[in-house]
């Protein structure tokens, strides 16, 4: 007696089919699981098991052979539990499988209940894809598994449920599909910080171009406040970005049943401790790392000189390929992670470098230690360094709000504009992305802005990346400015952002 059960697995933020081949014969009895199964996997013949005699039904002495095609491809995690089971049931006349293209997937408690898994959408995802029509998945998964438009989803509670079912006895209802109840996610506002217009301005800057930030001043200056307010004036995300991000955070498991879907763009801010696999993803069945979970958004780096010189030194090449690739013995898996880095940092050790209040006692070398935690190539990948100055105190006792976010958000959402028309033919989305046809296109300069970044590149030291993210930087200006053409203003202002000081100059 055989039978086939559709399933899916995952290949990084991928689904893929899985066939579950059940074959029972006489002979000794025997459960046997095949396919490169992982320890997860193969602890699910005692789960199915113990879940096939609690429901009432029979379990076969005889031989079992389960195979997971295609059998080169490892499997892990619990989500075989349900379709290992239909496959036994189905095996031993037990139960009648679907005619329609149907797929499986869940895992079992001991009694039968089908517990959530992780990882439903981009398996509901790649089941539309593969011209899969029905999808059944846990109960606490359908919202989730909605969002894949164009499936039939039912979200089963037990087995027994599910059996009837199957059987035409009592027939479970299909999941309607998700939708956003339409409430604003509570995000941090500008108007709250005082002063610092230097600051906000880099900051609109940078989001309106996606360009990477550095904070630098003493502390209590308000670099961290200001660097959680960022997210309020970012563009809103696609519909493709959200199913882009939520995939990632589907197999984190990361989701809530009540909202499925990631709407807000991610804000992440690990602590410096936070080792160099934690950041970039990894292990033995490899997951994202933060830098992956901030795809689309913001990855804040607080206290920058204390992180790990080789945890941040994992940052340059997703920076620049917008991807990160672990490598494994079983295979290599891409993750992607286009996001702003906002950096914050202090400009020596005791934080008060170059402060009126005189307070510092670092010598210049203390300060040249400090700062080259920090290496050159991860500073030439920022695009705007500024200074958060100390606050005094007629700014802090002023009376009134500052500059709402939403009306920040208006200017940002207007350049955001101007560059999905400008890269609407292309792959390119935001001026930080760029690609070198893109600066020859869109970033000529005239002579009198040739100058200024020949003296500017002279006098700086430049290097040729950094020389190219000054052009993405003065574009954007120009965006905010509704310019089409680059002006000398755009150069001054951009090249002022590479120029910060600290006892000697940042390049």
């Amino acid at each position: 007696m055989l039978s086939h059960v559709r399933s899916l697995g995952l290949s990084g933020i991928d689904g893929y089919e899985v066939s579950v081949e059940c074959y029972i014969t006489n002979g000794m009895p025997g459960f046997e699981v095949v396919g490169l199964p992982d320890a997860a996997v193969k602890e699910s013949r005692e789960r199915v098991r113990a879940a096939i005699k609690n429901c009432g039904f029979k379990f076969p002495v005889s031989r079992i052979t389960l195979n997971l095609a295609p059998a080169g491809t490892r499997k892990s995690g619990t989500l075989y539990d349900l379709p290992i089971l239909l496959g036994i049931l189905a095996a031993s006349g037990n139960v009648k499988l679907p005619e329609k293209p149907s797929a499986f997937l869940g895992e079992l408690s001991l009694e039968g209940e089908v517990r959530p898994v992780t990882g439903v959408l981009p398996m509901a995802l790649a089941a539309k894809q593969l011209g899969i029509e029905v999808l059944y998945v846990p109960e606490s998964n359908a919202p989730e598994a909605t969002l894949a438009d164009g499936l039939c989803v039912y979200g089963v509670k037990n087995v027994r449920q599910l059996v009837s079912h199957l059987c035409g006895q009592e027939q479970i209802e299909p999941a309607e599909k998700w939708e956003p109840s339409g409430e604003n996610a509570f995000l941090p506002d500008f108007k709250d910080v005082k002063g610092q217009e230097n600051v906000k301005r880099a900051l609109e800057i940078a989001a309106a171009g996606g360009h990477n930030v550095l904070l630098i001043g003493p502390p209590g200056s308000g670099k961290s406040m200001l660097s959680k307010r960022l997210p309020s004036i970012l563009p809103e995300m696609t519909r493709e970005e959200s199913l882009e991000v939520t995939k990632i955070y589907s197999v984190m498991g990361m989701l809530s049943q009540k909202s499925p879907l990631v709407s807000v763009r991610p804000f992440r801010s690990p602590h410096h401790t936070v080792s160099a696999t934690a950041l970039s993803g990894g292990g033995s069945n490899p997951k994202p790392g933060e830098i992956s979970l901030a795809h689309k958004g913001i990855l804040f780096l607080d206290e920058l000189p204390e992180f790990q010189r080789d945890t941040l030194e994992v940052l340059r090449q997703p920076l620049e390929d917008g991807q990160v690739t672990i490598s494994r013995v079983q295979g290599s898996v891409t993750y992607p992670s286009v996001f702003m880095l906002v950096c914050a940092m202090n400009p020596c050790k005791c934080g008060w470098y170059g402060d009126p209040s005189g307070r510092c006692r670092c010598s210049d070398a203390d300060v040249q230690r400090y700062m080259s935690r920090i290496s050159g190539p991860l500073l030439d990948r920022i695009d705007i360094i500024v200074e958060v100055p100390s606050m005094k105190f007629e700014e802090l006792s002023r009376r009134g709000e500052a500059e709402p976010s939403a009306s920040v958000k208006r200017r940002v959402d207007a350049a955001r504009t101007l560059q999905t028309k400008r890269f609407e033919c292309g792959r390119t989305q935001c001026n930080a992305l760029m690609e070198p046809s893109d600066l020859r296109r869109f970033c000529e300069l005239d002579e009198e802005c040739k100058a200024l970044m020949k003296s500017a590149f002279e006098a700086l030291g430049m290097t040729a990346r950094s020389y190219d993210r000054v052009l993405k930087v003065a574009r954007t200006i120009a965006d905010l400015d509704a310019s089409e053409k680059i002006l000398p203003q755009h150069i001054a202002e951009a090249i002022q952002f590479r120029s910060f000081k600290l006892g000697t100059e940042i390049k």
